[in-house]
């Protein structure tokens, strides 16, 4: 039996799906089998990796949806799971290696639980290939697997989201009609058809001639349907109207790399920042940069509290007045009680701190330690976290001079909500304020770099990204960056920047594109579930 053209399904008669249907006398049962279904899936892993920065070989992303999809076909649900998570593996181990530098256990910890969720789709890929269609659902699990991680456990880590491999590619420009989800969906559905593509050109017995034809129409259709996924995303930017300009400034003051004990290095830090915004002052006064509108500094630029400590404020304060502009200035503040909050501060040069906002996600094991009584007993490590963070009550959308912007510290530019809710707020422009430093030269920079890029063409926005260490960036609302500062390096930068009140597609759709592939993706696996269970019967 031939399947329509316009039904994407793998014909019966191909060999691999001959050798792959459960309980088929042509199954493989060998561990050689499932072997060789393993090394594919890390392959799969270690292409994905590749999509990523620092590399940024985007295309690898459908190539390696494909794989993963072919290796899942037609297993039975325990080795499916098991090729899923070798993928999980081979991805995350390298892609979070960062982590490394907290300790290896937290890494290896990291990855693992977050490769859980590849071994989960892989489960999701195996169950709905017998459906007509399959490359949909199969592309829609994938917006499953993402949404399910990015919120469990601890709030989830969204890290490794097809989407944010796509910071300035064809799939780009699908953030602005539906967020991240739908630029994951676009890249799966694009390695999935090259899956259905791949599978129809297997060889099999010669048919007739009309049956050839029909044929070489359906794999013509299929290619087609592959780089239909791409060119439309090229061809669908959303432009939103300017409804005005800002002068802004990033500040990336550097850090001390070694010598300084903790105090030392906190106020180093203060100071690194203190002092470029004071050169950016004399460059002001002497014509040689324009005044700005806001100057941004990045998380933990004042790890001293200047609430508190008389110095750290009087030295903001000056920096603040020898611009003539208001600072965000990312510190740490103490309490309520035993806790402490990560902040960003609206600080005047002439009324002072104003208004605040405090992270809403801190990061687990990092900013707090969940059941801390038994894990410090059991890992001594997680004392040299004394204090934990307290979670912020409100969006940040901050009012810093004449500019309403929206601000998300560090890990939040991946959690799509915090960052919507800035725009949804009132937010004209959007800042990340961010302190890699412990992460060296490693590819978190420019993976974090990359998110907020992907951010700027979802929402329409300009973004700020102010790193103490690098990498800071300025972005266009088209995702293209218009200036960045090296790692390691002192740096100011100075723009013009167009700022927005209208709402992309994306932000007026809200997390609806998510739920909804995420529903068709467990309804699917409902439909192939049931629909093996009578099979069987």
């Amino acid at each position: 039996m031939t399947v329509p053209p316009l039904v994407l399904g793998c014909p019966p008669d191909t060999p691999l799906e001959a050798a792959a249907r459960p309980g088929d006398p042509a199954q493989p049962s060998t561990r050689g089998g499932l072997g060789l279904r393993i090394a594919v899936a890390t392959g799969s892993g270690a292409l994905l990796v590749l999509s990523f920065p620092p590399y940024g070989a985007w295309p690898l992303a459908p190539v390696s949806v494909a794989a993963l999809t072919l290796a899942c076909r037609g297993q039975r649900l325990p080795g499916a799971f098991l090729t899923g998570l070798a993928a999980g593996l081979a991805l995350f181990l390298p892609l979070l290696h960062w982590t490394s530098n907290v300790g290896v256990d937290a890494w290896v910890a990291l990855a693992t639980v977050e490769a859980l969720a590849i071994g989960g789709l892989g489960v999701v890929l195996t169950v709905v290939d017998r459906l007509p269609g399959w490359p949909v659902w199969s592309a829609a699990g994938w917006v499953l697997e993402e949404a399910v991680r990015g919120r469990a456990p601890f709030g989830g880590f969204p890290w490794g989201r097809l989407a944010f491999g796509q910071g300035a590619t064809p799939f780009t420009e699908y953030a602005a009609w539906g967020g991240a989800p739908l630029v994951t969906f676009a890249v799966a559905l694009c390695g999935s058809l090259l899956a259905w593509v791949a599978l129809d050109c297997l060889p099999r017995p010669a048919p007739g001639t009309r049956r050839v034809l029909r044929r070489v129409l359906r794999r013509v259709g299929g290619v087609v349907a592959v780089l239909a996924v791409p060119v439309v995303g090229l061809v669908a930017p959303v432009a939103l109207p300017v409804s005005g300009t800002a002068t802004v400034a990033v500040v990336q003051g550097n850090v001390p790399r070694l010598g300084l004990e903790f105090n030392a290095q906190r106020a180093a830090v203060l100071g690194n920042h203190v002092a470029a915004t004071e050169r950016l002052g004399d460059a002001i006064q002497a014509g040689r940069e324009p005044q700005p509108d806001l100057v941004v500094w990045p998380e933990n630029s004042s790890d001293i509290d200047p609430l508190v400590d008389p110095d750290a404020a009087a030295q903001i304060d000056r920096a603040a007045r020898s611009v003539g502009a208001p600072l965000l200035v990312g510190a740490v503040l103490a309490g309520p009680g035993r806790y402490i909050r990560n902040a960003g501060i609206v600080w005047d040069p002439v009324a002072g701190p104003g208004e605040t906002y405090v992270k809403r996600h801190p990061v687990p094991f990092a900013e707090y330690v969940p059941f801390r009584p038994v894990l410090t007993a059991l890992i001594g490590r997680f004392a040299m976290v004394p204090n934990d963070f307290l979670a912020g009550p409100t969006a940040g959308t901050l009012s810093v001079g004449p500019v309403r912007l929206g601000d998300v510290i560090c890990f939040e530019v991946a959690y799509d909500s915090l960052v919507r809710d800035t725009v949804v707020g009132g937010g004209r422009l959007l800042v990340v304020q961010t302190n890699n430093a412990t992460f060296g030269r490693s590819g978190e920079t420019e993976q974090q770099l990359a998110m907020s890029r992907l951010r700027a063409v979802e929402h329409g926005r300009a973004v700020l990204v102010a790193a103490t260490s690098g990498v800071s960036a300025i972005i266009g609302p088209n995702g293209r960056l218009q200036d960045r500062a090296g790692v390691f390096t002192a740096k100011t930068a100075v723009r013009r920047l167009p700022l927005a009140d209208r709402r992309t597609p994306a932000d007026r759709v809200g997390a609806a594109p998510e739920w909804l592939l995420s529903a068709v993706a467990v309804g699917a696996l409902g439909a192939g579930m049931f629909g093996h269970r009578r099979g069987s019967a």
